[in-house]
């Protein structure tokens, strides 16, 4: 780590710095924060046994103390089902007929609540949330061609929203059917990640190829590359800073002219657990624009399944429903808050034979920060 910090430190000497993030913006309503874990063994079955002193888990690689809620397969759950219907959805319907009996595995035999959303280049409530399973099935099996477009962020952003109406003390979760690009959503990266944070929503994925689809145009509107009259230009020198530094004044037009925020860049170079923090950013970025449907999952503590046909589509349900009501919740107080991005680390002690996928992420912003350090 000592390498990689000095090296970083070299790079902003000489005034090549890593990319300028979008803004912050993500709020949390407490400084506690959650990251749901599915703990499998070898042969892929889900283990849930241990306790809190089994995990271990790191905020910017600070280790923090944990709690485990030992009771999660008893939550009531809100489900929101939203099915990419234009683009190449259109043709993937035919997927998504009686699915019925797979609902019900999904749901268990927990108190429920579900809604069906539809998207194309605009997001619509086909169904509002009931416990009726077979409705959603039934809606499921009727749901039309859309147009030529595919705006995932907008549907993922107008089911979180959704879910805002469910009933208090409901487990949140999107399950999100789509190609894996992106394409001219109106909503961005952040205001996606506000709604994931206020609503502490998981999303679980069923994703299929975009084929060739639209990621340089996305990359180029959403993340941080480098832009030239001739478009983005992707590649190893997407991530550029000004040229005189990290602290120079020939900062980005659209970045952030903040000093505080222009100083935790810098230190991002210097101090190994800010620098894994920013590396970790530039990843989840990088990642959007090849994949919004797994990097979404990835950073939720929810699960990503790739599909083509309609046998996959059961095999991944069926997967999900032995999965979902077998998670842990963990939660902590991060015991060094700062605006911005936090790379999460969950693992297990003396457990090799296992394997643990949990959140990744998350996001907060100053006003969640000066809650936290008045506390």
């Amino acid at each position: 780590m000592r390498i990689v910090a000095y090296f970083l430190a070299l790079a902003c000497v000489a005034g090549v710095v890593q990319a300028q993030l979008p803004a912050p913006t993500v709020r949390t309503q407490t400084n506690v924060v959650l990251v749901p874990a599915l703990v499998r063994n070898a042969k892929g079955e889900p283990v849930f046994t241990l306790k809190a002193g089994d995990f271990m888990v790191t905020d910017d690689g600070i280790k923090q103390t944990l709690k485990v809620d030992e009771e999660t397969g008893s939550e009531p759950l809100a489900l929101v089902i939203a099915v990419e219907t234009g683009g190449a959805g259109r043709n993937k319907l035919q997927s998504y007929r009686n699915l019925g009996t797979l609902l019900g595995a999904v749901v268990g035999g927990v108190p429920h609540v579900v809604a069906v959303v539809a998207f194309d280049g605009a997001p619509t409530v086909m169904l509002g949330f009931t416990p009726d399973l077979d409705a959603a099935a039934e809606m499921l099996n009727r749901l039309d061609p859309g147009d030529k477009d595919a705006a995932v962020l907008d549907g993922l952003k107008f089911s979180i929203d959704l879910l805002r109406k469910a009933p208090a003390g409901y487990r949140r979760v999107v399950l999100l059917i789509s190609e894996t690009v992106d394409r001219d959503s109106e909503q961005k990266m952040d205001d996606v990640l506000r709604a994931l944070s206020d609503t502490n929503t998981s999303i679980y994925s069923l994703a299929f190829s975009s084929g060739k689809s639209a990621a340089a145009n996305y990359a180029y509107h959403e993340l941080p590359v480098a832009k030239t009259p001739n478009g983005p230009e992707l590649g190893d020198n997407v991530h550029q800073g000004p040229r005189h530094g990290c602290m120079g004044k020939d900062t980005d037009p659209e970045a952030t002219q903040n000093k505080a925020d222009q100083a935790f860049d810098c230190l991002g170079l210097l101090a190994p657990p800010l620098a894994l923090a920013k590396m970790a950013a530039i990843r989840m970025a990088d990642g959007l624009k090849q994949n919004v449907p797994e990097t979404v999952a990835d950073l939720t503590g929810g699960e990503y399944f790739k599909f083509e046909k309609s046998k996959d589509v059961v095999r991944d349900l069926l997967e999900m429903s032995h999965h979902l009501p077998n998670r842990y919740v963990v939660s902590f107080q991060p015991t060094a808050p700062h605006a911005g991005f936090h790379a999460v680390e969950l693992k297990l002690k003396d457990h090799p034979g296992l394997r643990v996928t949990a959140r990744s992420g998350y996001w907060v912003d100053d006003e969640a920060v000066k809650v936290a350090v008045k506390k």
